[in-house]
């Protein structure tokens, strides 16, 4: 399996303003993020982004196949009228759950043709390994199962922060919009409970920069 983690963020590192505005990119950098969606099998992210955003997480911008959905919500919080599951029958669609999510959402969902995964909690003490939940090593071990080898993650912060403590992403890209949003309450790349310590943070290859007529720069990383 091939993951790889993809992000705007502003100078100062925000993914989305305090109201929950996450209109980063330049319409160029967007056709790089279709691009990329058009090559992979599933594209993963938290529930948070569902409900700030409401995306389809579909390919729009250039020609290609539609990717898997697949959303980490332990809880199966996704309003049924979401353009996620409005869409479900359609194009394929996972809902990553616990025993937490109510049996009749998962009915829902199910109706509406989404397929969904109920996957334990990790053990106590082993909060690195999920998010909102979900334990993720489980979930990635079971879409690599079905054939889902190469993942593209779009977040949030708390799912970017816990894929990359796992140690499950293989590449990083950034792109760095020429904006400072502000607000300490922002949502930032990746969130989570961080390090203690520098030395203890996650390392990081750069393998690869462009820079586009836009302002914006985009980091190719290895990790």
């Amino acid at each position: 399996m091939k993951v790889i983690m993809n992000g705007a963020m502003t100078v100062d590192g925000k993914i989305a303003t305090t109201s929950g505005d996450s209109k980063i990119s330049s319409k160029e950098d967007l056709v790089r993020v279709h691009t990329l969606r058009a090559s992979v099998d599933a594209i993963v992210v938290g529930i948070s982004t569902i409900m700030a955003d409401d995306p389809r997480l579909t390919v729009r911008l250039v020609k290609g196949k539609n990717p898997a959905r697949v959303i980490v919500d332990s809880r199966g919080r996704i309003p049924i009228d979401s353009q996620i599951i409005r869409t479900a029958s359609r194009i394929n669609t996972i809902i990553a759950v616990t025993d937490q999510a109510p049996e009749e959402k998962i009915h829902k969902l199910e109706d509406m043709g989404a397929q969904v995964l109920v996957i334990s909690e990790g053990k106590k003490g082993q909060s690195a390994a999920v998010s909102h939940g979900v334990n993720l090593k489980e979930l990635f071990r079971r879409l690599e199962k079905t054939g889902l080898r190469r993942i593209l993650v779009e977040g949030g912060g708390e799912l970017n922060w816990s894929l990359l403590r796992l140690g499950l992403v293989d590449e990083l890209t950034v792109t760095i919009a020429p904006k400072i949003a502000g607000g300490r309450l922002a949502t930032t790349l990746v969130e989570g409970d961080g390090f203690d310590e520098i030395v203890q943070s996650i390392r990081l290859q750069l393998k690869r920069v462009e820079q586009k007529r836009t302002g914006e720069l985009v980091l190719h990383y290895k990790l």
